[in-house]
């Protein structure tokens, strides 16, 4: 048994590495669903049908716990599968919650009435499926008042970044901070809701300017799983590593190894 982490291409990666730094003695199985990459142009109900199918390879790997380690996942079809889809013995935690947790400086058991917080105007930059879900501003509004979000779609981000042409990314960064900027000026905070984003954390930090705070996801996960492990011992796993991929287990290969800049070896899913 090990702890799954699923992305629907490599932006995952950025997850999975902070989670096996924070957790060396984890074993972790890795599945990217880059047959149907990207999530971020589909519809709700095409989401969460593929993310049923891959949590369920997870599930037959020997994964109690899965972590979608893809905003778009998360923010489409998390909620509907915990409702009605995961099965008892089973658990699928997203990547919402470390952020929100992060931002409110509240933790997630604290059902207390939202209250006000330091930040007040937040720029959410994530793919055009998340943004349309508006999944972050409903969490958000559980926990915080007097809050503005104003969300950017990035697209063609994701795509550019997943074939490895980080000068066409960087410049749609800055014409997607400069697109946000021109709705809200002097953001106080802002979020990269995709777990492709980190690997352009500077370029976004540099477009923003250094007095906005930038929340990315990678580490703030991996201290999340972390204390859910401490609490939920039985999560914790004793299988073996590895890496499944629905697509080119060679081409995924090598955009991965350049990803994480060491060598990593896909397997069909």
């Amino acid at each position: 048994m090990a702890v799954g982490i699923f992305d629907s291409g490599l932006g995952g990666l950025t997850v999975l590495q902070a989670a096996e730094a924070r957790l060396p003695e984890v074993p972790f199985v890795y599945l990217a669903d880059s047959a149907h990459a990207p999530y971020g142009v589909r519809t709700a109900d095409d989401i969460f049908d593929l993310t049923c199918t891959a949590v369920t390879r997870l599930f037959e790997a020997g994964c109690n716990l899965v972590i979608l380690a893809c905003n778009t996942a998360s923010a489409a079809a998390l909620r509907r599968m915990q409702e009605s889809w995961v099965p008892a013995d089973k658990r699928v935690l997203g990547v919402f919650v470390p952020l929100i947790e992060a931002l409110t400086e509240r933790q997630w058991g604290d059902n207390s009435p939202p209250r006000e917080v330091d930040v007040k105007h937040v720029a959410l930059f994530a793919t055009p499926a998340t943004v349309a879900s508006r999944a972050f501003q409903r969490e958000l509004a559980f926990r915080a008042i007097g809050v503005d979000v104003e969300a950017q779609a990035c697209g063609g981000v994701v795509d550019a970044i997943e074939d490895g042409d980080m000068i066409l990314a960087e410049a749609l960064v800055r014409s997607h901070v400069e697109a946000l900027q021109r709705k809200m000026p002097e953001p106080d905070a802002a979020i990269l809701g995709c777990t492709h984003y980190p690997l352009m954390q500077t370029s976004f930090q540099n477009a923003l300017g250094e007095n906005v705070r930038v929340f990315s996801q990678a580490s703030l996960v991996a201290d999340s799983l972390a204390d859910y492990l401490d609490r939920h011992p039985d999560m914790r796993g004793t299988g073996a590593r590895d890496f499944l991929t629905t697509g080119d287990p060679r081409r995924v290969s090598d955009r991965a190894t350049q990803f994480l800049r060491r060598q990593i070896t896909f397997q069909s899913a």
